[in-house]
């Protein structure tokens, strides 16, 4: 059979088509997933989200120890970003049977990714946690239909009378940051 290109095409099409970026994308300096195994049985799964040691530090995580665990429901078509902290990491979990659209920006002056944006699912059948360095803000839209769920560990107490919780706009990147790409 003879190869087609773009040429082949009906013009009317041929000018809209593009390729997708397969290319691996770069990746904020100390941002780290860790995979968590799911077990599934007949009557339902199990996942164990983590391990402490002897100190209270997470396994795995060096020098994070948890100070706090949160949860935040999240309903459709909610964004809750951009979260920025000078003092605290987090460690995010997103169950596997939920879907939410996860946005990271290096803010840090002095790192090696400074403004460097990334975008990614977690939950989606996949068990993970995501941990967020200080100074990387941090968002997150449930773009799915129905609600979802973020469960996460912080290695700082939450304190209303000096809260380490810094906000940007929802939009600072862009509104369409936040809606699904499609194609």
């Amino acid at each position: 059979m003879k190869k087609l290109d773009k040429s082949n095409l009906d013009s009317k099409y041929s000018s809209k088509i593009s390729t997708q970026d397969y290319s691996s994308k770069k990746r904020i300096d100390g941002v780290e997933f860790f995979e968590i195994k799911n077990f599934i049985a007949e009557d339902g799964s199990f996942c164990e989200l983590g391990r402490f040691d002897d100190k209270g530090f997470l396994e795995g995580i060096p020098n994070f120890k948890v100070e706090q665990m949160s949860y935040s429901l999240m309903l459709p078509g909610a964004v809750k970003a951009w979260h920025i902290h000078f003092n605290q990491e987090d460690v995010w979990y997103v169950p596997s049977d939920d879907r939410l659209l996860v946005g990271l920006a290096d803010l840090r002056k002095d790192s090696p990714t400074k403004d460097v944006n990334m975008r990614f699912v977690m939950g989606a059948g996949k068990s993970q946690l995501l941990l967020i360095p200080r100074g990387v803000a941090h968002g997150v839209a449930n773009i799915g239909i129905k609600e979802a769920r973020v469960i996460y560990f912080t290695n700082q107490k939450f304190d209303a009378n000096s809260p380490d919780e810094q906000r940007l706009p929802w939009d600072t990147f862009g509104a369409d940051f936040w809606k699904p790409k499609y194609g």
